[in-house]
């Protein structure tokens, strides 16, 4: 019996789960893999699942779907919205929503095994589908690659993958070359010398220090990189202090730092350096910086001759009208890590769920940036169909592109 997407579709977003507890999801996952006969491993990097399907000699193809939810109060108003709340990393009680499509995500790639096992006289070849976890901690792709995914799976020829976006559905998103920004989180910490705020003199004033550093940071983008490239540095958390006639010994502040390529990330993580020690010692403090990095992602980048194929693949398939450049996202993924760990080409778009009616009446009223919701907020609600079939048909003709 074939599988019922859309209510596997519904259920993944009345239970969405936060990074690395999605064990109801990967449970869901294995009850349907189990159904259509297709060898699965669970518990790859925590609560990752990989399951292969096997059908002769031939290139070895790796799908990618990646399976927690978000930490946000769904406000779609759906009849299947999600209304489940879960405990983050801090202890926190919080809700959880699939916010950022994984549900389809992890829907699609389902239905895309199910039709390549239905369809085994067309290719030859391995298929592995990865089903991962914590992709929004950007940790999760890692965290199966250091428990021997590369090791426990067939090795892949070539990685694919896909992420749902606010396109009208039916259409896909794909470029070759940097596809997504890779990503750093750095917290800044800046010593100085605590005292009464009557008596500035007697310390030095990490808030002063702090103000000055946040300032200078901003000239980083506006003046040291070329206005041709993409970079971004934001100062996202400020924390000093907790009365106002006490100067504080000291500030905390957290950065969030975009760029397209390695190179470009590491210009940019000695500039932030060299302007945090040189404001603290500007400001005559005793103790240098401490600077941590928190939490780094690289960038998404596209093969350009795979991403040609398969760009040709869809425009076969669907049309070259369906096909479009969607240009570059300063959003990060961690879907790289497999290609880069495996050194394989990597393949990764978008594809489309805003009804297109909708869609095409924010575009007459000049209201796409505020009038259709995005991933990550509370109101985004990718409509079912053609959504669903069209994330299937996607996995399956790109996969096909590489297969015998």
């Amino acid at each position: 019996m074939a599988l019922d997407l859309e209510a596997i579709y519904i259920d993944l977003h009345r239970h969405p789960e936060l990074s690395f507890q999605e064990t109801r999801t990967a449970g869901v996952v294995a009850a349907r893999l189990t159904e259509l006969g297709i060898p699965f491993e669970t518990g790859v990097g925590r609560t990752g699942v990989v399951a292969r399907l096997e059908n002769g000699p031939g290139p070895v193809v790796w799908l990618r779907a990646d399976m927690d939810a978000l930490p946000v109060e769904e406000r779609t108003g759906l009849a299947y919205a999600s209304t489940a709340r879960g405990t983050d990393a801090a202890g926190n009680d919080v809700p959880v929503m699939h916010a950022c499509g994984h549900d389809l995500h992890t829907t699609a790639l389902l239905g895309a095994l199910e039709r390549l096992r239905d369809t085994r006289d067309a290719w030859t070849g391995t298929v592995v589908a990865v089903f991962q976890p914590a992709e929004e901690l950007g940790a999760g792709s890692q965290a199966m690659i250091d428990d021997g995914v590369l090791d426990r799976a067939p090795g892949p020829d070539i990685v694919l993958g896909q992420h749902i976006t606010a396109l009208p559905a039916g259409v896909i998103g794909l470029r070759p070359g940097t596809q997504m920004t890779a990503s750093d989180g750095l917290t800044v910490v800046l010593h100085g010398r605590g005292g009464h705020g009557s008596r500035p003199h007697a310390t030095i004033d990490p808030v002063v220090m702090a103000a000055a550093t946040v300032m200078r940071l901003q000239t980083l983008v506006a003046r040291e990189v070329d206005p041709r490239e993409v970079a971004v540095v934001t100062v996202g958390s400020i924390h000093a202090g907790l009365k106002h006639n006490i100067i504080p010994p000291e500030a905390t502040l957290q950065l969030s730092l975009r760029y397209t390529d390695d190179d470009a990330r590491e210009r940019m993580l000695a500039r932030v350096e060299r302007v945090v020690r040189a404001e603290a010692a500007a400001s005559g403090a005793d103790r240098e910086p401490t600077i941590t990095l928190d939490h780094t992602l690289p960038a998404t980048i596209n093969d350009p001759e795979a991403t040609a194929r398969v760009r040709a693949a869809f425009a076969a398939a669907f049309g070259d009208a369906a096909v479009t450049d969607p240009g570059l996202f300063t959003g990060s993924e961690d879907v790289s890590r497999f290609a880069r760990a495996a050194g394989v080409p990597l393949v990764f778009w978008f594809w489309g769920g805003i009804d297109p009616a909708v869609y095409a009446a924010a575009e007459r009223a000049g209201t796409v940036d505020r009038g259709i919701p995005t991933i990550h907020s509370p109101l985004f609600a990718p409509v079912r169909h053609p959504t669903i079939e069209q994330g299937v048909e996607n996995l399956v003709v790109a996969a096909r592109a590489f297969l015998g």
